[in-house]
């Protein structure tokens, strides 16, 4: 049993390193890999050395038949998955995440009540209150997070469409309180109808956790999937609560601390409270009609054209968006920015916290090129820079570069800080046409004097430009 503790001790350390090593991109990929070497260590452990009461786990060809069926499984997903589709893969994973919590619970209460017996009327008051809390709560908050993070999923996916009625946000609250009271019902009440109760709260969590998340526009996702994220770690420590287990327990405090932190993050860097992202509807279909209005003329400007601005530029800034990793082209932006840099252009990314469709899109899909770390600016350090920069080129962009978020109190953004690139001297923007951006509103930064739009795959223009800018 010494040799299990210390090993849940070692798993503990290594989930902690790796944990930190996450918070720097050159160190990310390396803390990843020692939490998942924690993560071996604490598995096999309770495979090989956990015993109760003299008894061993046993059952190993099931046991490793599902670790090898799910490591199959995760692999080839994980190999096979595009970095335009890495948002609904982390719903995924995370949805799974919150099912196992939920199951645990599951099968600890039917563990609680499998001697259950009709007739004797005191054996629900007899049952443990700690045990049956911490159960409860895993359930409810397991169950919200796998319903909740698959309705995530298929939003991102374009599998399902964001969907309200009048009086939704009422019905979740009245919903959620409903929940509460049901749990301190049978806390306190301990009635014979524990176990029907019991599937009742289920299926309510399942309905919460679809309905909880259908509402929330496109545009707030990122922090949707930061907070579902943050409910899987709770769901999860309460696992290890039930199992006296030190890692599981550790790892779901992590998991639940650190999504919980991100997703204040997040919010802050878009000007808003949790509480505006929950029952504003950013990005869906009431979104759309502010700042939607036409906003007057905009001009082009070609590839020739653009290889010389950037190639004659003393500072340029890339600003990458959802539409540079639909293009996959990362690699190609990477290559550009050799090219230039041998010209002896200084140049740099500048990475808006909630651009893509999750958090850290921008630096995962850079980093999978290559690019250096010390390019990748964040906003504020990129804003201070941008009026001493020559031109701005703005691939896939738009939400986050959008000045009606400063300049129009009517508009759903108005209020987030945006990547103040109106400042350079020149903005070229990169986009397959005019339609609006994720959030579904109109971009005023597309009909400002120094702006031009370069209209095409992003993919396909950035080879292009290459090649214009070789021949200079």
């Amino acid at each position: 049993m010494n040799i299990l503790i210390i090993s849940y001790l070692i798993t503990s350390v290594t989930f902690i390193l790796g944990l930190k090593m996450l918070s720097n991109p050159a160190t990310a990929r390396k803390g990843n890999l020692i939490a998942a070497a924690g993560m071996v260590i604490a598995i096999l452990a309770t495979i090989f050395l956990y015993e109760e009461e003299g008894v061993k786990l046993g059952n190993y060809g099931w046991i490793f038949g599902g670790l090898i069926i799910g490591s199959v499984v995760g692999t080839l997903a994980a190999k096979k998955v595009k970095m335009t589709a890495m948002p609904q893969m982390v719903s995924l994973f995370n949805g799974m995440g919150g099912a196992c919590a939920a199951l645990i619970s599951i099968v600890e209460f039917d563990h609680l009540v499998h001697n259950y017996n009709p007739d004797d009327f005191t054996f629900f008051s007899s049952l443990d209150g700690t045990t049956l809390l911490i159960i409860l709560a895993g359930l409810i908050i397991g169950t919200v997070s796998f319903a909740g993070s698959m309705i995530a999923w298929g939003k991102l996916d374009g599998r399902v469409k964001d969907f309200s009625f009048k009086g939704q946000q009422v019905f979740n609250i009245l919903m959620l309180v409903v929940l509460i009271g049901l749990t301190a019902f049978i806390l306190i009440a301990r009635p014979e109808e524990t176990i029907l109760f019991f599937y009742v709260i289920l299926a309510l969590s399942i309905i919460y956790g679809i309905f909880f998340v259908m509402p929330i526009g496109g545009a707030d996702m990122p922090v949707v999937i930061s907070l579902l994220n943050s409910f899987t770690g709770v769901a999860a420590a309460c696992g290890g609560f039930l199992y006296d287990n030190k890692a599981m327990l550790t790892g779901g405090i992590l998991v639940g601390a650190a999504g919980t932190l991100l997703t204040i993050l997040m919010c802050k860097a878009m000007n808003r409270s949790l509480t505006n992202v929950l029952i504003g509807n950013f990005g869906g279909s009431s979104a759309a009609s502010g700042g939607a209005k036409a906003q007057g003329t905009y001009k082009e400007i070609s590839l020739s054209d653009t290889a010389v601005l950037l190639s004659y530029s003393n500072r340029v800034y890339i600003v990458p968006g959802y539409g540079l990793a639909v293009a996959q082209a990362q690699h190609a932006c990477h290559e550009l920015e050799k090219l230039l840099a041998e010209k002896g252009v200084e140049v740099k990314y500048a990475i808006h916290p909630v651009a893509g469709r999750m958090p850290g899109h921008m630096n995962v899909l850079l980093a999978e090129a290559d690019v250096s770390y010390d390019l990748l600016k964040e906003m504020e350090e990129a804003n201070d820079e941008f009026n001493s920069t020559d031109a701005v080129l703005i691939l896939g962009a738009n939400d986050v570069v959008n000045p009606a978020a400063k300049t129009d109190p009517t508009s759903p953004i108005y209020g987030m800080p945006i990547l103040d690139v109106e400042l350079a001297k020149n903005v070229i923007v990169n986009k397959r046409s005019m339609k609006p951006g994720y959030a579904g509103i109109e971009n005023e930064l597309f009909f400002r004097p120094k702006t031009s739009m370069l209209f095409g795959d992003a993919k396909k223009v950035i080879q292009d430009l290459i090649g214009e800018v070789k021949n200079l």
